[in-house]
C-alpha cells in the first residue's frame, strides 16, 4: 500500500475533478479515500466514488462528457484515461445532523467489500455482543468494526470499553477509532451514565489504570467525569524540595499511579485509585509563597473533595471511607516520625497502603528517601512496649527525687531504671521513684 493515498492514479484524478467542481462553487470530495485505495489495489479496477453538492444537470453542464450513472444511487459517471468516476450526492441541508455532511460509504463500495469478503468489517456489528464490536486484537490495535463513528453512535459506552482494552492490553487505538471517540466526547458524557463508566473502569487492571486515566484525559473525557482531576494539569509544583524544576500536578499524579503497583501491592485497585486522588487538594490550596508553590492542608482538603467526587460516581460508602482515609493520611509517612509518631501511625488502618502511596509519591518526584527510610527502619519499634523504649523518669525527675547534681551519675541511674523496666521489675511511676532512691544509696 503506498504511503500517500493521494498518489494513487484513480484518487489523484478524482481530486482533480473535485477541484474543478469547487472552482465552480460546488463542494466535492473523494468518498473515504483510504478505503477506495484499498479497493483499487484488491480489485485492480480504477474506479473512484466522488460526492458533490450539485445535481446531474449541473454536472452535465460543467463536464460535457459525463454520462448517466449506472451504479445504485449514482447520479452520473465519467470515464477518463481508463479511470471511472462515480458521482453521488452529498448532504447540503443546513438542518441535517452535522455528521451526515460527510459521506463515508456507497453501495458500489459495499458491493466490492462483499465480493472481497471484507464487508463484515464495515457493517454495523452486533451491539448485543459488545466484544464483537472490535476487530480481533491480533491486528495490534484496538479498532471498532464498521465505520467507527457510526458504530459508536449506536452505543457510546464502546468508547470507554475501547480505552479500557487499550490500557489493559497495552495496545494503540486505531486512528479512525480514536478520532471518532474524540469527536463524540460530549455525547459520551451526555448519554453514558456515570455508573456504567465506573463499571468499565473497575475492569481496568491496577497496573494499567494510569494509562486508562491518561487516555481519558487525552480524549477530553476525564474533564467531564472528574473535572477536578483533569484540572490538576493547570496546577504547577516544584518537582522536589531540592529542585526549582516545575511540573504539573496531573503528570505527577499519573506517575504516582504508575509506580504504586511496583511496590508490595501490585494488584491493589483501590490503592491506585487513592494515588489518583492523593494530590487533588492541591487544586484548592495552591499558594505562591517566597518564590515556591505551597499546598498546606492539601491532604485534608483533598479527602473532602474526594468524598464529593466518589459520591457523585455512586461508590459504595465503605469504599468511599477507605479511599478518603488514604488521601487524608497520605502525608504522614513523609515526615521523620518519632517513636510516638510511629506508634500513632502503626495504630491506623491501611498502613501498608499508606506506605506504598508515600513510596510512589517520592519516586514520582525524584525526592529524598531519608525520612521514608528512617520510618521504615524504626517501624518495628512500635511492636516494643513503651516501657522498653523510654524510662518512666527523665533526667530532671531523677535529680529531683535523688537530690543529685547534673552529671554522669544521673545518666547511669537512668540506664539502670530502663533495664529494670525491661526486666519487668518496675511497671509504674511510684516503683520507679523507689528504685532510683535505692540505687542512689547503693
Amino acid at each position: 500500500m503506498p504511503k500517500n493515498v493521494f498518489s494513487e492514479p484513480g484518487i489523484k484524478t478524482g481530486i482533480t475533478i473535485c477541484k474543478a467542481l469547487m472552482r465552480n462553487g460546488y463542494d466535492a470530495y473523494p468518498i473515504n479515500a483510504q478505503l477506495q485505495m484499498l479497493l483499487c489495489e484488491k480489485t485492480g479496477r480504477l474506479d473512484v466514488d466522488i460526492a458533490c453538492a450539485c445535481d446531474a444537470e449541473v454536472l452535465a453542464k460543467l463536464v460535457p462528457s459525463i454520462q448517466p450513472g449506472r451504479e445504485d444511487e449514482s447520479m452520473a459517471m465519467l470515464e477518463e484515461n481508463g479511470i471511472t468516476l462515480h458521482f453521488y450526492p452529498t448532504d447540503v441541508e443546513n438542518a441535517s445532523h452535522p455528521e451526515r455532511a460527510l459521506r463515508s460509504m456507497t453501495p458500489r463500495m459495499l458491493r466490492l467489500l462483499n465480493e472481497l469478503g471484507q464487508a463484515h468489517k464495515f457493517r454495523m456489528p452486533q451491539l448485543d455482543k459488545p466484544d464483537s464490536c472490535f476487530e480481533d486484537f491480533d491486528c495490534g490495535q484496538v479498532r471498532l468494526l464498521g465505520i467507527p463513528a457510526n458504530t459508536l453512535s449506536h452505543d457510546y459506552l464502546l468508547a470507554i470499553r475501547a480505552l479500557r482494552h487499550a490500557a489493559n492490553l497495552d495496545l494503540p487505538i486505531a486512528p479512525q477509532t480514536w478520532i471518532a471517540i474524540v469527536q463524540a466526547a460530549n455525547r459520551i458524557l451526555d448519554y453514558v451514565p456515570a455508573i456504567s463508566i465506573m463499571e468499565e473502569w473497575r475492569h481496568v487492571a491496577a497496573e494499567s489504570m494510569w494509562k486508562f486515566v491518561q487516555l481519558l484525559f487525552d480524549a477530553h473525557l476525564l474533564h467531564g467525569i472528574m473535572p477536578e482531576v483533569a484540572a490538576l494539569s493547570c496546577v504547577m509544583q516544584e518537582r522536589n524540595d531540592e529542585s526549582d524544576e516545575l511540573e504539573n500536578v496531573f503528570d505527577h499524579t499519573i506517575a504516582c499511579m504508575r509506580y504504586y503497583p511496583e511496590g508490595s501491592l501490585p494488584m491493589d485497585w483501590y490503592g491506585v485509585l487513592a494515588a489518583m486522588f492523593h494530590d487533588i487538594g492541591k487544586l484548592y490550596t495552591a499558594e505562591r509563597f517566597a518564590g515556591r508553590w505551597t499546598f498546606y492542608q492539601h491532604h485534608r482538603v483533598g479527602a473532602a473533595v474526594t468524598r464529593k467526587i466518589l459520591r457523585r460516581l455512586h461508590f459504595e460508602p465503605e469504599d468511599i471511607d477507605l479511599i478518603c482515609h488514604l488521601v487524608r493520611n497520605h502525608m504522614m509517612f513523609h515526615f521523620m516520625l518519632t517513636d510516638r509518631g510511629l506508634r500513632r501511625f502503626k495504630s491506623m488502618p491501611e498502613t501498608e497502603r499508606l506506605i506504598e502511596i508515600c513510596r510512589a509519591d517520592i519516586k514520582a518526584r525524584d525526592g529524598s528517601y531519608t525520612s521514608f527510610n528512617h520510618n521504615q527502619k524504626y517501624l518495628d519499634r512500635t511492636e516494643t512496649s513503651a516501657l522498653m523504649l523510654e524510662p518512666l523518669l527523665n533526667g530532671n525527675e531523677i535529680m529531683e527525687y535523688t537530690k543529685l547534681p547534673p552529671g554522669p551519675e544521673v545518666g547511669n541511674i537512668r540506664d539502670a531504671l530502663l533495664k529494670a523496666q525491661i526486666a519487668g521489675l518496675i511497671s509504674n511511676t511510684e516503683s520507679a521513684v523507689e528504685f532510683v532512691k535505692r540505687y542512689t544509696k547503693k
